[in-house]
């Protein structure tokens, strides 16, 4: 008996802990130290080049709460949520709900296809082209806006600070709700079919089907849809990077495009530090409210 409990205690902790290991390891060395490392350098000042570091206190968290660009860019955070929820959730739950249709099957696949292919192209790109469609002057959109007789809301979208971070939040919109499209696509595909035709027998309508069998059973998709959308509208940084620099002015600054302004632009390391410590933090709290306001993982 004896002889057998080290080999049980290997089987039991020692053999799963070896498969932990390797995604322990990745998780320390790429995710937890680089965090806490950067909570320590919210402490200092310093700049990249700089061969010390004079200690500061809390002064770079105080700095936060007083720092005017920092409310723009999590107000436009928030926006950049509130309208991806709307558009990549709920405008995308309709879209597969409508291509799993039976009407559709015949050409679900190819629009499938074509709702996925802005996915796959590169944000460069896509910057690229929106900046043609924005264009005040021969751009897509203020042409057609003239060509319905609406030109007094033709604008430049870019150059106005009322309409910039619309602009953005408008093109990340039609990249990405594809992608989330295509998760609801493959968890309607996996309702059983018997609940749809007991509803049929009992007349039930398209609509009344949606609301008491496709939203019920594509719960845990919802979840992790809403966790991937508003925690990237948290980390967002290509988009208003790349379209705008957070401009004109600061209308369409984001948190992650001023945490890189304060660090690579300004050379203040220590402020962009703990820039990046409230990014985590709102985000955490934000994932961890969906968490228990969904109630993901209960058994019914």
């Amino acid at each position: 008996m004896k002889a057998g409990v080290p080999m049980t205690v290997r089987k039991k902790f020692i053999t799963p802990l070896l498969f932990l290991l390797p995604s322990l390891l990745f998780l320390g060395i790429f995710i937890y130290i680089p965090l806490i490392q950067n909570f320590y350098n919210s402490f200092f000042e310093f700049s990249v080049f700089s061969q010390s570091k004079e200690f500061v206190g809390v002064s770079a968290f105080v700095k936060l709460f007083q720092d005017k660009v920092i409310l723009t860019a999590l107000l436009n955070n928030i926006k950049y949520a509130i309208i991806s929820v709307v558009f990549q959730i709920a405008f995308a739950l309709v879209l597969a709900a409508i291509l799993e249709d039976k009407l559709f099957r015949s050409v679900a696949p190819f629009l499938r296809v074509i709702y996925f292919i802005p996915v796959m192209i590169s944000i460069s790109v896509i910057a690229l082209l929106f900046s043609f469609i924005y264009n005040p002057q021969m751009g897509l959109l203020n042409s057609f806006l003239k060509l319905i007789g609406l030109e007094i809301l033709a604008t430049p979208w870019l150059g106005n600070a009322e309409t910039s971070i619309y602009a953005v939040i408008a093109m990340s919109q039609w990249q990405s709700i594809g992608f989330i499209t295509m998760l609801f696509i493959v968890a309607i595909q996996k309702i059983p079919q018997d609940l749809y035709e007991a509803a049929d027998i009992d007349g039930a309508g398209k609509i009344r089907k949606f609301f008491s069998i496709t939203l019920p059973q594509v719960k845990e998709t919802m979840f992790v849809n809403l966790l991937i959308t508003v925690t990237g509208s948290m980390l967002v940084f290509n988009e208003p990077y790349i379209l705008t620099n957070g401009g004109p002015g600061v209308s369409s600054m984001t948190l992650s495009v001023y945490m890189y302004q304060q660090g690579f632009v300004k050379d203040n390391m220590g402020y962009a530090s703990s820039v990046a410590t409230l990014i985590f933090i709102l985000t955490a709290i934000f994932a961890l409210i969906q968490i228990k306001v969904s109630g993901t993982g209960r058994d019914d």
